[in-house]
């Protein structure tokens, strides 16, 4: 018989106090019912937006999670079985499976991919070409419409999606501003990623730093919400653009308490405010990964990762998220 561990949801956390709210589990591996397959976890992904998920908010980009149920995150593995008619037995795929071993899914209900294991690096599939990659593709170029020569502002600059963005942004010719928190990740967004200044919210007088921004910033990339939505919405240029992507500053606020101070901006400057979240443009994922595969295999696109290695350590991993703990991707390495 082979076992399966697993994190289960067992209550709604309490900040980033996930030990009292998830649990590892071991239950005997089942065998892959009609239209499922058997991946076994070579490394997970560890999202911020999975937070929502294990609220009670119902009014999110979709319902929360059930209590007393896997936890569910993306994976990447290897098939070892299947009773899916395109998915074969030593498949290497990406998935939405549990936080486990391995993850038990079925294709069409995951988004399962099988990858093209060409790439020299797997891990990318969570980075350059994962998810991160289409959400930073997306943002700058369509959702933001960036052109050359407009000024750029990345938040959370030093995450997955954001160092993806600050990239892409400098590629397209742009000039790229980013926040993070900080002064060592500001240093290495600067001198890695030729950022022409990012700003440190946890020290910095943002609402004063962003003011010397001669005309403001054309398009904002916003990964964070909050309180520091408000103070760029003092400093964007007129019929500028802000891509919204995540809140990462009020995942764990059921109620959603901020308010927006600076909402009369919207309308003195003209500006386009756009919700955007992956799952909109995941048609589009062939194209977007050929794009990314292009510039990363030229050396234009890397990302860094933060890895941890273990499945029972998966709590350490997933509160760097919300600590600030980590640069670049996340992930789990089973």
């Amino acid at each position: 018989m082979t076992e399966n561990r697993f994190w289960r949801f067992d209550a709604y956390p309490d900040g980033t106090d996930f030990e009292q709210a998830l649990s590892l589990q071991t239950v005997a591996l089942p065998e892959p019912q009609d239209g499922e397959v058997i991946i076994r976890n070579k490394m997970l992904s560890l999202d911020a937006g999975t937070r929502m998920w294990i609220t009670g908010r119902e009014d999110g980009y979709q319902p929360p999670l059930p209590l007393n149920t896997p936890m569910v995150g993306l994976g990447i593995g290897e098939v070892v079985a299947s009773r899916h008619a395109e998915v074969k037995i030593g498949d290497t795929v990406r998935a939405f499976g549990q936080w486990a071993d391995y993850s038990v899914v079925t294709p069409e209900m995951s988004d399962l991919r099988v990858l093209d294991t060409s790439v020299d690096d797997l891990r990318q599939y969570f980075g350059v070409l994962g998810m991160n990659g289409w959400t930073a593709l997306w943002g700058i170029q369509e959702t933001g419409q960036a052109t050359a020569g407009e000024k750029v502002l990345i938040s959370a600059a030093a995450g997955s999606t954001g160092i993806l963005a600050c990239q892409i942004a400098k590629l397209m010719g742009c000039e790229v501003y980013a926040t993070a928190g900080g002064h060592d990740k500001c240093r290495y967004l600067e001198q890695e990623f030729g950022v022409t200044k990012a700003f440190d919210y946890k020290s910095d007088d943002l609402a004063a730093e962003f003011a010397k921004i001669d005309g403001g910033f054309d398009v904002y990339f916003d990964n964070v919400g909050g309180p520091q939505l408000d103070i760029v919405l003092q400093n964007m240029a007129l019929y500028g653009r802000i891509a919204l992507c995540g809140l990462v500053a009020e995942y764990a606020d059921e109620a959603g308490t901020h308010k927006l101070a600076q909402y009369d901006k919207i309308l003195m400057k003209r500006l386009s405010v756009i919700g955007f979240f992956s799952p909109d443009f995941a048609d589009q994922g062939d194209r977007l990964t050929q794009t990314l595969r292009a510039w990363y295999d030229d050396g234009q696109l890397s990302m860094p990762f933060d890895e941890t290695k273990g499945l029972e350590n998966m709590l350490t991993a997933y509160r760097k998220l919300f600590t600030g703990g980590n640069i670049g991707k996340t992930i789990v390495l089973l």
